[in-house]
């Protein structure tokens, strides 16, 4: 891969903000390299760190080197379907190492998904269509679950939690089930122990 040889190995490269972030550069492959396609190799290697959500150099090559495998067509990579690949990546905008991974994942299972779709309207012969249907629902399966995990990995960071204190003095009574305050009247809605109680007078 050509980028910037001044870099250091382990210097973080990934921003925190998304929403300023420029669009990354095209990565050129060659037979034996990957080219990132930047004037300046230190900004598009930082652009493309960003857009991948590569905490270092060694994260970023890394994916790279993945990506450019699982975009192969006829066992060659390809660098139209990479390019997707990277911004389909970028556009939903990783914000940890596991999103990062998850979302290559995610990428890579869409396009062999959409190589199935492809294989499935393009032959007639039904044994073959019934596996590649098969495949393909898997695929979209795996996609669902991967959409699924994102989800919750998302949430799990926004989850509210709510503490009530509750003081009840002596000899006072607590209310328990829900409350519903009307026009100069309070209500209370008996809870379950309550309306059974209730049922039996």
């Amino acid at each position: 891969m050509t980028t910037a040889p001044s870099l250091p190995a382990t210097s973080p490269l990934a921003a925190n903000d998304h929403s300023t972030r420029a669009a990354p550069p095209r990565v050129r492959l060659y037979k034996r390299r990957i080219a990132i396609n930047h004037h300046d190799p230190q900004a598009g290697e930082q652009l493309l760190a960003e857009a991948l959500g590569a905490a270092d150099r060694d994260a970023l090559h890394g994916l790279l080197r993945q990506l450019a495998k699982a975009s192969a067509v006829g066992q060659k990579p390809d660098e139209s379907n990479l390019a997707f690949m990277i911004s389909m990546i970028g556009s939903i905008a990783p914000r940890d190492s596991i999103e990062a991974m998850l979302l290559s994942q995610m990428a890579s299972v869409h396009v062999a998904a959409m190589r199935c779709a492809c294989r499935l309207a393009c032959t007639d012969n039904l044994p073959q269509q019934e596996g590649v249907t098969l495949a393909m629902t898997r695929l979209a399966r795996t996609f669902a679950a991967q959409v699924e995990a994102l989800n919750r990995h998302r949430s799990s960071d926004e989850r509210a939690i709510t503490v009530q204190n509750l003081s009840v003095q002596d000899g006072g009574r607590a209310i328990v089930g829900n409350v519903t305050q009307h026009a100069g009247m309070l209500v209370a809605e008996p809870g379950p122990k309550e309306a059974k109680q209730g049922a039996g007078l």
